[in-house]
């Protein structure tokens, strides 16, 4: 089995994984342990802040407070996230055909000219979570197998790791929730 075979039974064989078009990118670079752990505490806040958000708009508006009082905290979560980030917004991102699953991305990539990416090397993944949301989510990521191409960009296939137990399931629900969003409207369109 070639690496690019194995990476993706890696990623996406036992899981449940998306194939969609979306704003993302890879940036290459050694992160220190500090950083890694405030990526996973960004990552498992703006994944949870999605989730009540997104679920809260398919409950009945006249529903207790409860629902109401938690999306409220969510968006003002979310607020002071993207103040606290201005200068990272996920437009600066490409938008490209990718496949994801809780465990990693295949995407297409295409190193700079002076740059070179390997095996295990490390950097952040980083993705547009939801359409309305202007800051990426960013998860740190290495690098497990890449398939340079005839034209400019290659494909890479990215690992998240290491992922704290929080930001693993709640990237589990995000990605459910992203697929089951893409068979109702398949299913609409038919």
């Amino acid at each position: 089995m070639s690496a690019p075979e194995a990476a993706d039974d890696l990623l996406f064989g036992q899981t449940l994984a998306c194939q969609e078009r979306v704003r993302a990118g890879f940036s290459p670079q050694r992160l220190q342990a500090h950083q890694i752990q405030s990526l996973c505490l960004r990552a498992e806040t703006a994944l949870g802040a999605i989730a009540v958000i997104e679920d809260s708009r398919s409950e009945d508006e006249e529903a207790t407070q409860g629902p109401a009082l938690r999306r409220i905290e969510a968006k003002l979560d979310l607020l002071l996230t993207l103040i606290g980030n201005l200068g990272r917004m996920a437009s600066e991102l490409d938008e490209v055909a990718l496949q994801w699953s809780a465990l990693g991305v295949r995407l297409p990539y295409a190193p700079h000219q002076d740059s070179h990416i390997g095996l295990e090397d490390s950097g952040v993944f980083r993705i547009q979570a939801a359409p309305w949301l202007p800051e990426p989510l960013a998860l740190p990521a290495r690098v497990i197998a890449y398939a340079p191409s005839a034209d400019a960009a290659g494909q890479l296939w990215l690992r998240f790791e290491p992922l704290t137990p929080g930001v693993c399931a709640a990237l589990e629900r995000h990605l459910f929730r992203r697929h089951r969003r893409a068979v109702a409207e398949r299913r609409r369109s038919v």
